[in-house]
Order: C-alpha cells, then structure tokens, then sequence
C-alpha cells in the first residue's frame, strides 16, 4: 500500500542524499549516494518502488519530533500494550563536526527501536526495489546478514532478527519490552569497484550522528523573530546542500503533484540559479558564512566560461548540464498522479532572470570577493553583458513556462538588478565606458518596466509586458530594491496580487494556479513589512508556520481549501523564503526607524568577513 499524504513524511540527511520516513516508520525514499541517483526505496512515488518499515502490528497513535538541533528523527508509538521510540538516521561519518559533515558520509541507514513501557509486537518488511522500482534484488542470508544485490546496488542489512524471505522481501516479528533495544542498520554500496558495504554499530552512529548535527548548529547564529522557526529551516536548508560541492538541491523528491491527478511532475533534484540569490541570502541570515562562500564557488565552476549560448539554468550537484528528461512509465506517481519523470528538461530554457541573481549575490558577498579573482571578474562581466544584451528578449519566465516565452517582468527586474549591481561595483568590474554603458541599459530597462509592465485597468505590475494577468513574481521589485514597497503603484500592486490572489492566507502564483505557492506567501510578509504594515505581515507569517508539519518541514505548495501539502518535499525555497521574511521583519522590529522604509533595511549590507 502507498504511503499517505506528503507532508506525514521526516527529512533525514547525511550531507549527500535524503531519505523519507512516514508516521508508520516506513522509509519510502532514499536514493544513496546522491540526491539525483536511482532509488532503493521510493514507495512515495509507486507502490512496488521499494520501502523499510519498523512498526508495531496492531492499531498505534504517533508523536514524533527531531532531536533537538539535529536532523536524527525521533518517532513514538503508543499502542494498547505499551510504547515503543523509534529513531532513525543517517549516519554522517564518525567523528565529523561543524563544517566537515557530510563531506565523507558512509551511506548507512541506522535504526533503533527502543522499548519504553509494556511489551509491543512489532513487525520489520524490508522491500527494496532498486532504479525507481526496476529492479527486484535477489535477498540472501550469509551469518546473520543480509544483502541484497541487483543491478548496480549492492545493499547490507543487519537486524539481529531470523527474516523469513519470499517474494524479494523479507519481514519479521518480535516484541519489544520495555528497556530493551533492537537495532539495525542498512549500508549502501555499488555492486562493482567498491568494498562491500560497511555497516557500523547502530547506538553509537545515532549518538555521533546527532552530535555532528549539533556541532553544525551552534556554528550559525540568528537572533532575530521566529528563531525556533528559522533555525530549523537553516537545518533543512544545509539537509539539502550536497556537501562535497555546497549545491543546494531544490527539493530531494521527483514528480510530487501539484495537483492530484495533474501532469506537472517535475523532477527537483537539482539546483536551480533562480534560488541562487534567495539561497546565499537565508544562509547570511543564519550566519553560514562558509557555506556562501563554497556555493557561490560551486556555481562559478559550473557555468564556466559563459559563450554565445543561452546560459544554462539549472544544473546537476557536480555542475552538470545536460539534464535531459525520460518518463517512467513503470510508476504511477503519488497517489496515482503520473507522470514520474526523471531529469528536467528546464536546463534548455532560456530565463533572462538568472543574470540578476548571479549578479546580486556576488553584491551581497563583495566583500569575501576582494581582489576579484580572475574567473569570477570573467564571470560576472559576461553575465552583466549578457543582461545588457538579453534583457529585450521574451524567455519563459521565473515560473519556466513550456512552450511558450513571453516579456515576463520579474525576468526585466532582474536584468535591471544585474545592471544595477554591475554598476555599484564600478571600476572593480569595468571601466568607465563600461560603467556608463551599464548605467544607461539599467535605466533603459527599469523605463521599459515602469511603462509597459503597468495595467491601468488592473492597477497593478502584471506578469508581462502589456498583460492584464496578475502574477506574484513582481513582488520581488521590492525585495530586490526595485522599487520601494511603499511606493504608490508598488503599493496597489501588493494589494491587488493579496486581494486577487490569496485565498486564507495562501498566496498563488497566477490565476488558475492549483494551490498556494508558498514562497509567494512569505514574499507577500515582506512586502506588507516593508510597506509599513507590521502587524498585517507578522499574522501573516505566524498563519503560514501554523502550516508546517509536525516536523516543521514545508512542500512547494499548500492546497488553500484542505490545507495539504503538495509538490516535491521538503522544499528549499519555501524554507528559503521562510527565514528571509523572518529576517525582513526582524530588521523591521529592531530599528523601528526603518519601518515603512518601502525596501529591505539590510539589502546592501555586504557580508561580513
């Protein structure tokens, strides 16, 4: 039977991958190695695509929470007979701390079922199906061990259980009293060229693993509102960084809906330039200077020497470019939502935005930039001629429309930015011709958005140039320094977007939009802030955490009516978005001479060294 809804799921990271854990102990995700590889378990996607589940045998309620500072998943379960604590993690190398995490981990998956009153019957049904459910392994015993070998997966289970095996599963039974502790522990490991995996002794890596979390936490400070709130995002956003790089992935799932019964599916296991700037700026809230400075490393390396072409939008965690897009029609998506698709065709589009965002995080990090290295200057003047170039040409927008390109406005504003940033550098990026140049195409396009950006009828910034269509991504103009957010257009703009757009709280990103996005709804907190409406933007931000699991983790998007979670899971940018409207009102609250100031008080601050 398939996994329930989207958001009973727990994150658990080791700095390479994810795994998803439901409130009846079944791991119905986890693609070892990295993020973006094929599949052991991924029940959430397909009935017969693998899962692990640890549960008791007879009916259960479930509290559940995360070790404190830690992404090490505590799960109770109380039944008739007594209460069983389940934990599961995955192991980060033994003795890593801080920013050393995740940088060698062993690719094991650690579980220990601990009684803690009566006695439960618990049942064990290990199904693994290898490449998205592909595969079925062949499971054999040797010494109290079990391996399961298809394909190019190799997996090791030790369980102190006897298994009965049949049908490429193996399950078992057996009680738990009170006090007494059965653990288990999974290693991965390709089948060739490589040691058999090497599976440590499951007490001590939770207790490691939870302290190498831990270490990583008190490195980062945030001291401003909704801190429980932020740190844990911070958490979720690093549980998504594939380390060896410092790449953010935009999700850790595929071809979750955004509608049941929808066909856009998409594949988010990448990392998108879009989320560029939005990203390094939640880490500087959050204090983690390194790993700016390693991200913004990563995406120098990965766009390279920028030629005639589109630049690329999206890429693999290493840099990779081609991400070319296949079904798989073996699936029948979530909840019979096909369908499951692989790679994201996206990475040909053409979105002039990612200029402004390349762009504007080398602004925000200016400091740590100086002396300009000699492939950073080289970087940065190509992109900055390429928005002066590009920034007249249709694209598909923040949104990637298929098919289709269109003048979007939020893809001139960050042209605009590019520009804008280009020129504050001045003379450590170009000479004064090139400064001139830059400063004449900025203002040329912030006229072209003033102009053909605005609809009388609607009174508002539209998606596009000479549209009546509302769209939510102008409501970066004043998150970007665009246009204050107190501006009078700029204003009618927020009310206009609130008004047509929102339903209890839920911001969509167009009309016709299946649910909330809830980025969206966190930029429409910073707006309401910086236009001077505190009060309206802080229960505005408390409505939307109320919309957390109970985990504390966000989808992409929110259905407005029932309230579930929908689209791949968890989400950087709604955590991303999260912490950044945070921020925005902590500025507001701590320097009460900065409200109404109309754009965010510490945008041009550069990051500290």
């Amino acid at each position: 039977m398939q996994s329930g809804q989207i958001s009973d799921h727990g994150l658990l990271a080791d700095g390479r991958t994810a795994a998803l854990v439901d409130r009846a102990g079944s791991v119905n995700w986890w693609c070892p190695g990295r993020f973006d590889a094929p599949s052991v378990f991924a029940r959430l996607i397909g009935d017969n695509a693998g899962h692990w589940s640890i549960r008791p045998e007879g009916d259960f309620t479930v509290e559940r929470c995360y070790l404190d500072g830690t992404l090490v998943l505590r799960t109770v379960f109380r039944t008739a007979q007594g209460e069983v604590e389940l934990t599961d993690a995955l192991a980060l190398e033994p003795g890593a701390r801080e920013h050393d995490i995740g940088l060698r981990s062993p690719q094991v998956l650690v579980r220990s079922v601990r009684g803690l009153s009566g006695e439960v019957p618990m049942c064990v049904q290990y199904r693994p199906r290898f490449e998205y459910g592909r595969t079925t392994p062949f499971l054999v015993e040797r010494d109290g061990i079990v391996e399961a070998v298809g394909g190019a997966s190799r997996l090791t289970l030790v369980s102190g259980l006897g298994l009965t095996f049949g049908d490429g599963e193996a399950t078992a039974t057996f009680a738990v009293r009170a006090g007494t502790t059965h653990n288990f522990a999974l290693g991965y490991a390709p089948t060739y060229d490589a040691q058999p995996p090497q599976v440590p002794e499951a007490d001590q890596t939770i207790a490691d693993t939870a302290e190498g979390w831990r270490s990583w936490v008190r490195q980062h400070e945030y001291h401003g509102v909704y801190a429980e709130q932020v740190r844990r995002s911070a958490l979720v956003v690093q549980g998504m960084t594939y380390r060896p790089s410092g790449a953010v992935v935009a999700s850790v799932t595929t071809s979750l809906p955004e509608k049941l019964g929808g066909d856009r599916n998409y594949d988010y296991r990448y990392v998108w330039v879009r989320d560029f700037t939005l990203t390094l700026r939640a880490l500087w809230r959050t204090a983690c200077y390194d790993e700016v400075q390693r991200q913004f490393t990563w995406l120098g390396r990965a766009m390279g020497r920028i030629d005639e072409e589109p630049v690329p939008i999206m890429y693999g965690v290493l840099g990779e470019r081609d991400l070319t897009e296949h079904r798989l029609d073996q699936l029948a998506g979530y909840r019979d939502s096909p369908p499951v698709m692989i790679g994201n065709d996206a990475w040909r589009q053409r979105q002039n935005d990612i200029y402004g965002e390349a762009l504007d995080a080398a602004w925000l990090m200016r400091d740590r930039l100086e002396p300009l290295e000699p492939d950073v200057y080289h970087l940065l003047r190509s992109l900055v001629d390429k928005a002066e170039r590009d920034w007249k040409l249709p694209d598909a927008g923040m949104w990637e429309e298929r098919g289709i390109q269109r003048h979007h406005v939020s893809s001139k504003v960050q042209c605009w930015v590019a520009l804008d940033r280009a020129v504050r550098f001045g003379e450590r990026l170009g000479g004064p011709s090139d400064v001139a140049r830059w400063a004449a195409a900025r203002d040329e396009v912030r006229a072209a958005v003033l102009d053909q950006g605005w609809s009388d009828r609607r009174g508002a910034y539209t998606g596009s140039f000479e549209s009546e269509d509302l769209d939510a991504s102008v409501l970066i103009m004043p998150l970007v320094g665009f246009l204050p957010a107190d501006d009078p257009r700029m204003r009618s703009t927020i009310r206009a977007v609130e008004e047509q757009l929102s339903h209890d709280g839920l911001l969509r990103r167009w009309d016709g939009d299946p649910a909330g996005f809830v980025i969206c709804s966190f930029w429409l907190v910073c707006c309401l802030a910086l236009a001077g409406e505190r009060d309206r933007a802080h229960e505005l931000f408390d409505a939307l955490a109320g919309r957390l699991n109970d985990l504390g983790l966000f989808a992409e998007q929110i259905d407005p009516l029932t309230g579930e979670q929908l689209g791949n899971f968890p989400q950087a940018f709604s955590h991303i978005g999260l912490i950044n409207a945070a921020g925005v009102l902590s500025d507001v609250e701590q320097n009460p001479a900065l409200r109404g100031l109309g754009m965010p008080p510490a945008y041009f601050t550069p990051m500290s060294r």
